[in-house]
């Protein structure tokens, strides 16, 4: 395979992670909409220590598994911060919503 066919498959993959990201955030996002309904904690470190066995289990390289855990810590953080900005924005859109009302 030649440089330029290796570059083509890693921006295709590349799109791809992207689209799965971007996917699992929004599983994330419900997941935090629930929990807000529920008046839940909308994070739990249990839960993201399982997350981290659970890559570090599926992980088969060349990556180290500390490298593949760095990664996920952070998806987690843009995840956390994303959820975070979505349900403050709902709320102000509902507090709007029912200030127009009266």
């Amino acid at each position: 395979m030649s440089i330029r066919t290796h570059r083509v498959e890693i921006d295709r993959i590349d799109r791809a992670l992207v689209k799965l990201l971007n996917r699992r955030a929004r599983h994330s996002l419900a997941i935090g909409r629930m929990k807000a309904r529920a008046g839940m904690p909308l994070f739990h470190r249990q839960r993201e220590q399982q997350i981290a066995h659970n890559v570090r289990h599926a992980n088969r390289g060349p990556l180290p598994d500390k490298n593949i855990q760095h990664m996920f810590e952070e998806i987690l953080r843009a995840t956390r911060a994303a959820v975070r900005r979505a349900l403050r924005a709902e709320r102000r859109a509902a507090s709007k919503a029912r200030g127009w009302k009266r």
